[in-house]
């Protein structure tokens, strides 16, 4: 709370919070599009909610939760099951919680609040791109309400949620990846067919080989990591399931015929697919609740212990850290992107129009160094899409930062869930069908342009 605070009594210093977007550019970099600001200032307030989340769970701080009266010992009810709750060893668990809901709560309410604004001319959009720091404000709030939240079957239910958040995050997550490497591919080639230089071709073979191996090192990993030469049977099908979807993804982009309705498809977005999926595997590996087939595993029981060799110091583990890493190119991504595939900006409810370019061209001519209204003829993202996106973004962080762990029966005791493990891994079947959609859909619907 102190860190909101202090980071409140600063924004306040700058007048023009309350006000519109634009002015907060003023002198401090070339004209930009006001949608653009006021994207990157909502995805500002998503990463402050991630950073407060991190610090309380860093074990100094989570002792110091003891402090807030009720927040960990109580009388609750639980399927009418009375229980007395001593959750003194994952606090910060509970707290990270209480910040995604409040997050959540927060984008929520703005996304019901921009239903059906078509341009800048409505008033709710001024609510939209102005009055940051009553935002601010309003975000405080919400999270100092959300610890006041009784304990009871709070965490236990919040924790679907979270599952179906992430779960819908992670699909939004592939598409963007899906998009960045035919993107990524199409520049390089056209780059090597304007210069006629060999050298992007070789570039794109180098990078190629390094991604897939780092898959392949990663795939041989899991097996000796997260399986054994007798049982694990488990984690031995999903390891070779996607590897051998990933074959099959990397074989079909190669094929004539996809090559002659898609030229620009090719073994550089199979094998960031390829990665990737891999990345998802392990993820959901590390989530397997048997101690003998995942060596990071980690419970908490009620009396601080732990059921790994190593003493827990955090919650965070590789897993988490990459896709926190992840989360925040994809979330940066998201606030300033526009694809260069329309089918892309379609379903994303994303495509920069040139409305405003007059607006450009003004504060050009001015020399003013300022952000300019870009949406008085119509909006450039949709609202209510991208506050719903930041919404399942805070909901997948919460997951990301307590590892996918919920709380047993008991509410005494944090466990690893197989939940956890099946929703990562259809995400990455899903993630494989809809790279696969895209190489065979000029084949199965040629009717339509996918250029």
């Amino acid at each position: 709370m102190g860190a909101c605070l202090g980071v409140c009594s600063l924004l306040s210093c700058v007048s023009c919070l309350c006000g519109s977007a634009p002015c907060l550019l003023c002198g401090c970099c070339p004209s930009a599009k006001n949608s653009t600001v006021s994207r990157l200032l909502f995805t500002f307030f998503l990463f402050l909610g991630t950073l407060v989340s991190i610090i309380m769970i860093i074990p100094g701080v989570e002792k110091e939760l003891h402090k807030l009266p009720g927040f960990c010992e109580g009388s609750g009810s639980v399927l009418g099951v009375q229980t007395h709750v001593d959750c003194s060893s994952f606090l910060g668990h509970k707290a990270v919680y209480r910040m995604g809901f409040a997050m959540a709560a927060f984008f929520f309410l703005f996304a019901l609040l921009m239903v059906c604004v078509r341009s800048s001319k409505d008033p709710r959009a001024a609510v939209q791109n102005g009055f940051w720091f009553f935002k601010f404000l309003v975000l405080v709030g919400i999270t100092v309400g959300a610890f006041y939240i009784p304990d009871g079957a709070f965490t236990s239910v919040w924790f679907y949620f979270g599952v179906v958040g992430s779960f819908l995050f992670i699909l939004i997550q592939l598409v963007l990846l899906i998009d960045f490497a035919h993107s990524w591919s199409q520049l390089w080639l056209h780059n090597a067919g304007e210069s006629n230089a060999k050298g992007w071709y070789a570039a794109l073979c180098i990078i190629t080989f390094i991604f897939y191996a780092t898959s392949i090192a990663a795939i041989v990993l899991l097996y000796i990591y997260y399986t054994k030469p007798e049982g694990c049977t488990e984690g031995k099908v999903l390891i070779s399931i996607n590897l051998i979807l990933c074959l099959i993804i990397s074989a079909v982009s190669i094929l004539p015929k996809i090559q002659d309705a898609q030229p620009h498809s090719g073994l550089l977005q199979a094998s960031l697919i390829t990665l990737y999926t891999i990345y998802v595997t392990w993820s959901a590996l590390a989530n397997v609740p048997t101690q003998t087939c995942n060596p990071t595993l980690l419970v908490r029981n009620s009396t601080g212990s732990a059921t790994a060799t190593q003493p827990l110091t955090t919650w965070w583990d590789a897993p988490s850290i990459v896709g926190l890493i992840i989360f925040i190119l994809c979330t940066l991504f998201i606030s300033v992107r526009s694809s260069d595939h329309p089918q892309v900006n379609k379903l994303m409810l994303t495509e920069e129009s040139a409305a405003g370019a007059g607006g450009e061209a003004a504060a050009v001519e001015s020399g003013l160094h300022r952000a300019y209204d870009n949406e008085q003829d119509g909006v450039s993202y949709n609202y209510t899409f991208f506050h719903l996106c930041l919404l399942l973004a805070a909901l997948y962080i919460m997951m990301t930062l307590t590892n996918w762990y919920r709380p047993d029966e008991s509410l005494r005791v944090l466990t690893s869930p197989w939940t956890a493990v099946w929703v990562k891994i259809c995400s990455s079947w899903a993630g494989l069908l809809l790279y696969l959609w895209t190489l065979v859909a000029p084949l199965v619907l040629p009717n339509r342009d996918f250029s």
